[in-house]
């Protein structure tokens, strides 16, 4: 018995040996889009290789089992999360020991393990679905388990260093993450917690997925503070399972079933769709129907807008008054801003407070014993509704124009003639005694006919006058940030508005009031040589792009030789300024100055790819981003005169200004000519320290420096096409994608001959 127990133990031992030859990747292994090969891990389950996507190509290991057809093999890793690459593109693994990704479009390496120095041997696709890499010791230097992208597989540890993103469906979708913090938290950008794993634990967590289908919690010492299960847990037919944070930004766990062929979502965190934030985006009420999925609807208005925003109808200029409707079992709340004002109040109160205040667009209250009343002050509205929900919701629309009934001459005429149908015999006499004198009474009439026509005339063009003058004082009481319209004004009332240039607080800016004491910031811009039509177009252009880190155009002067910007007023100012103020500048801590670089490059890269024309910024510096009253950073002054700009070039030009921000925005040195190369010589002797700014107290997460330098003077490099895209760039700024050394970015790398 013994004998046999050890021979089956030889067997084993063998037969795992061989496997692990054969799924062995030795270094200088290749893959390309052209050879369309990949690597497979031994038990066949897995493979690594490139895939298509959005007319690119990614790299990534997916499911490769026997069992699943070819247009179900889901993909469970990316390198690079999103990262595309052309369609000569290979991943090698080098003489080096380090797993690169050459992308043939802009001819650069795109991706790297950054395991250069670490002594890899080899590397494998385990049957688990990880990617590891070996030093000669066998030990493992790198895995793609600790970069998760979008999903979780059995055994892969999830931990507080990590993190989940939803692959990018649209603007919206692409915030969605997955972290371990106190418990498990799934949220909305970085404030909007929409799901929890339950109550907050003191201890360090991890979670895990386990093979058996179960999404478990653990502390340091590997006890279960929390778990779940799927619907087929323990089922032993099931092979394969993953853990998915999914595109509409709820997490679901997936088996693969063989009878019926298909992944199957066997357990999800929100039951009901409609409590994902903004589930429905700027497309509308989620409404939560009976067979368990939810639909978008725009109740807002009959139709959808061109570009599927259902946005309240309330645009802060309205000349005829507002009124509001109500929604029945609606819960709203905006969602740019992602944020209300909360306060207690009656149904009545709550109403009442909304139709008070100008700039309110929507309240909802909720109706289940708190009495709690939710402001909005966006036109970016969305929720959802069901008749389970006790909330109420009010939304602001504007009155439609009353149209005065005009009384005519021969209305009048009838008039007089009826009310003297009861006259007395005397009265019929005159009557009489008038048809004798019957040239008379038509020359009474025309007299006053004409006198009539000319009252008229008068009366209506002083309401033509009136209206005119309500109408201009509209416009100017116009502060809504959301409305494609923009104020037309002239330069009497420029100057009006800035009380005569009175208060400057920029380079040919000044602070503006418009008539309802809304701030605004004009910009002059005395020199533009931009001929009048093409500036019209540009302006209104730039009015139409809305993005929650761009400072919105409200308005514009264009007469003669005047041109003049109106934007949305920001409290604090310019980032330069309050780099040199020494007291805002204690506002300015290490982790506020990460999230402008991340801010602005989110808005640049908008500018890039997320308007329908391509837009180019132009001139991005400190000056021109701005902080508001939360302290909160926007790119303003972008793309006047660029719009129809080359895209590729001025595109490369925007990346290289986004370097020198980041620079100075860190060194707090604005005024030196030579500080991206005094900067890049001191992170060359391993002194990057000594490039931040000493007024920073918080301390420096030396990590996230190395990283932001490294991306910095990639920015900066000399050929255009060795910079890399504002989409590359967040990532790294995230820290979802890993960002080799730069070299010497004030030198051409490929002189020409």
């Amino acid at each position: 018995m013994l004998l046999h127990s050890s021979f089956q133990l030889f067997i084993s031992v063998g037969f795992l040996l061989f496997w692990a030859v054969f799924s062995q990747i030795p270094l200088g292994s290749k893959l390309s889009v052209v050879e369309n090969n990949h690597w497979t891990s031994s038990n066949g389950n897995f493979a690594i290789g490139f895939f298509h996507r959005s007319d690119q190509y990614s790299v990534g290991i997916r499911f490769y089992s026997n069992s699943v057809p070819i247009g179900k093999q889901m993909v469970v890793w990316v390198a690079g999360a999103e990262l595309t690459v052309g369609n000569k593109s290979y991943l090698q693994l080098t003489e080096n020991g380090e797993l690169v990704l050459f992308d043939s479009i802009r001819g650069v390496v795109a991706w790297t393990s950054e395991t250069t120095n670490s002594s890899v041997a080899s590397a494998f696709l385990l049957d688990s679905g990880n990617l590891v890499l070996l030093n000669t010791d066998r030990e493992i230097v790198w895995q793609s388990f600790d970069t998760p992208t979008d999903t979780l597989l059995p055994g892969q540890n999830f931990s507080a260093a990590k993190m989940l993103r939803a692959a990018s469906r649209n603007s919206v979708s692409s915030y969605y993450s997955l972290h371990v913090e106190d418990r498990l938290l799934l949220r909305w950008e970085n404030n909007i917690v929409y799901w929890t794993s339950g109550s907050p634990s003191q201890s360090i967590l991890r979670a895990i997925l386990s093979s058996d289908g179960t999404l478990q919690l653990l502390d340091q010492r590997s006890k279960v503070v929390w778990s779940v299960f799927g619907e087929d847990h323990n089922d032993s037919d099931v092979k394969l399972r993953f853990l998915r944070l999914d595109v509409d930004g709820n997490l679901r766990l997936y088996s693969w079933h063989d009878v019926s062929r298909l992944w199957r979502p066997v357990w999800q965190a929100v039951e009901n769709q409609c409590n994902v934030f903004a589930t429905c985006g700027l497309c509308g009420i989620c409404i939560f129907n009976a067979s368990g999925s939810s639909v978008c609807r725009c109740p807002f208005s009959s139709t959808m807008e061109s570009n599927l925003e259902c946005l309240v109808p309330y645009g802060q200029d309205c000349m005829s008054g507002s009124f509001m409707t109500t929604y029945e079992h609606t819960f709203l709340y905006g969602v740019y801003p992602p944020t209300e004002t909360i306060t207690r109040a009656s149904l009545h109160q709550c109403k009442r407070l909304c139709q008070e205040d100008p700039r309110c667009t929507a309240v909802t209250f909720t109706n289940d014993g708190t009495a709690q009343c939710r402001i909005m002050r966006t036109r970016y509205t969305t929720g959802q509704s069901d008749p389970s929900l006790s909330s109420i919701s009010f939304v602001k629309r504007c009155s439609d124009p009353i149209a005065a009934l005009p009384i005519s001459p021969a209305s009048s005429f009838v008039s007089s003639s009826s009310s003297s149908s009861s006259s007395s015999p005397r009265d019929t006499s005159l009557k009489r005694l008038n048809r004798l004198c019957f040239p008379c009474l038509i020359g009474v009439a025309s007299v006053t006919f004409v006198v009539f026509i000319l009252i008229q005339i008068g009366i209506g063009f002083c309401i033509y006058k009136r209206w005119n003058y309500i109408r201009r004082k509209a416009a100017l009481a116009y502060t809504g940030p959301n409305s494609k319209g923009l104020i037309t004004l002239t330069f009497s009332e420029i100057k009006d508005v800035t009380g005569n240039f009175k208060h400057q607080i920029g380079p040919k800016m000044f602070k503006g009031m418009l008539p309802n004491n809304q701030p605004v910031a004009v910009k002059d811009l005395k020199g533009a040589t931009m001929e009048g039509r093409k500036f019209r177009s540009a302006v209104v252009k730039i009015g139409s792009i809305y993005h929650k880190n761009l400072v919105q155009l409200e308005g514009y002067c264009c007469e003669s030789d005047h041109r003049f910007l109106v934007y949305e007023f920001a409290k604090y100012g310019s980032l330069g300024r309050c780099i040199e103020n020494p007291k805002l500048c204690k506002r300015l801590t290490w982790r506020k100055r990460i999230e402008i670089c991340l801010t602005v490059a989110r808005s640049i890269s908008y500018l890039h790819t997320g308007c329908r024309e391509f837009v180019s910024h132009g001139n991005l510096k400190c000056e021109n981003v701005v902080l508001d009253e939360n302290f909160k950073a926007k790119v303003s002054e972008f793309g006047l005169g660029r719009v129809h700009d080359d895209r590729g070039g001025a595109a490369e030009e925007d990346v290289k200004d986004f370097g020198k921000l980041v620079v100075k925005l860190l060194s707090a040195q604005q005024e030196a000519d030579d500080v991206c190369e005094w900067a890049y010589e001191n992170w060359v002797k391993g002194q990057a320290e000594k490039v931040v700014d000493v007024r920073i107290e918080d301390g420096v997460n030396s990590e996230e420096l190395e990283r932001v330098l490294r991306i910095a003077f990639w920015c900066l490099q000399v050929e255009g096409q060795m910079r890399p895209s504002m989409g590359e760039v967040i990532k790294v700024l995230e820290g979802t994608l890993t960002v080799d050394p730069p070299p010497p970015p004030f030198i051409c790398q490929h002189p020409q001959d």
